[in-house]
Parts: structure tokens; sequence; C-alpha cells
């Protein structure tokens, strides 16, 4: 059995600090979801919390909270006995099995949704939209991570509103967005997702259906032709299995 992975050390330049005019317990969350979201808490590396509140000069409280919110959202996990660790990356079939399932619900639910969504919907999809824009204009590592956050809103709200409560949940517990963005860390990644989103929400507010199904398949479709190479390589290097035929369960 190898030995778990520690974090990277944080460069002096690059330590983050709790702004005054924040929420304390904001300011943590972002700044462990973008160290979770840049692999810099590798996947499996045990997560210190008396290390992190000295590093950032607060209390152990707010640390656990963020770390309580992450492990809901899939990218820590908490052992009992031992604490609290990064989430490891899911396999190359693993990441093939939540395409599928996304192709099969996503697409579907998209297109219910132009027709069931109402006005206050569409006022808080377009919202969510316009925050992943001007997260994309910061460029920066927290602007990224919370870039995936609003990113899973935006894909659990038309999934809820089109889908129903099941689907939802279904494709909430995959944590695919989280995940997507560990192993893309990359801004032209948020680029290409925000002009898909803008064409299956142009198709939304026009309550067009199946245009918002193609869009959706469309923007899965591509989103699993970023990843999934990038996956493989990061399994083959690490020894995990290689991948087997595209589509194979």
């Amino acid at each position: 059995m190898g030995k778990t992975p520690l974090p990277l050390p944080v460069p002096d330049g690059e330590r983050e600090t709790i702004a005054k005019r924040s929420s304390v317990g904001d300011e943590v969350y972002g700044i462990l979801l973008s160290r979770l979201i840049a692999l810099r808490i590798p996947p499996g590396a045990r997560i210190s919390i008396d290390s992190l509140a000295r590093e950032l000069g607060v209390s152990q409280t707010p640390i656990r909270a963020a770390l309580i919110q992450l492990a809901t959202e899939g990218l820590v996990t908490k052992t009992h006995l031992v604490g609290y660790s990064a989430t490891p990356l899911p396999s190359h079939r693993q990441f093939e099995e939540i395409y599928q399932m996304r192709l099969l619900l996503e697409p579907f639910a998209a297109e219910r949704a132009a027709s069931e969504m109402d006005d206050a919907q569409r006022t808080e999809l377009t919202n969510i939209t316009a925050i992943m824009a001007r997260l994309v204009a910061e460029d920066t590592r927290q602007a990224y991570g919370r870039f995936a956050h609003w990113d899973a809103k935006f894909h659990h709200l038309i999934a809820l509103v089109g889908g129903g409560q099941l689907i939802a949940d279904t494709l909430a517990r995959l944590h695919t967005h989280m995940h997507l963005f560990r192993v893309l860390f990359h801004s032209a990644v948020t680029e290409g997702a925000i002009k898909e989103h803008a064409a299956l929400i142009e198709a939304l507010l026009a309550r067009d259906g199946k245009q918002a199904r193609k869009a959706m398949a469309r923007h899965i479709e591509a989103s699993r032709a970023r990843v999934l190479p990038i996956i493989a390589t990061l399994n083959q290097e690490s020894g995990h299995e290689k991948p087997g035929p595209t589509g194979q369960a």
C-alpha cells in the first residue's frame, strides 16, 4: 500500500488571507474549494483541521463547517477515527458511466424544463449564468472553484425543474461538476461551458424543448470530449485500470 499523499506546500506569495469584510466561513470555504479543485490538496491527501486553522488564522469552527459542506459536494471524505481527506478522482470507467447517466437524464430534463420553468426560475438561471461569467473574468484559483460550485447549481436547477426531485438527487449524488473541474483546471474549460450554457439558456427562455434537449446533449458531449482523454492519462500514470472502448460500462 502506498503512502497517503500530503497536501502540496503553499508558496508564501500565494497564501490566502481571510478578508475582514467577508464572512469568515465563506472565505475559508472558498480557499479550501480552490485548493481541492486545483489539486493543491491531492486526491487522497489527509486534511489537518488544526494545521489549516493555524495557517489561516481562524478557529477550527469555520474549518469544520467548510469541510462538512465540501463533503456534501463530494470533494472531501470523512473517515471515522481518521478525519477528513480529499476524495479520490473517479476512474476513467466511472467517468464513462457518469456521462452515460447524464446523457440519459439531463437532455430529457432540459426538454421538460423549457415548458415547466416559471419566470422566477428563469430569472434564477439567468442570474447564475451572470455570476459564472463574472467569475470567468476574474481568472483566479478561487474564482475557478466558485465557477464549479455555480456550474453544479446551474445543472441542478434544470434537473429539478424538468426532471423532478428524484432525477435531480440522482445527478447530484454523482458530484459530476466538482470532479470535472478538478480534472480540467484551465480557463478554457470555463469559457467553453459559458458558450454551451448560452445556447441552452436561449432555448430554455424561448420555451423550445427540442432545442433545449439538443443543446444539453451537445454540452454534455463536449464536456465528455474534454475530460475523458485527460482522466485516461491520469489513470494510466497512477497505475489504475486502462480505459475500455468508448461507451463500455
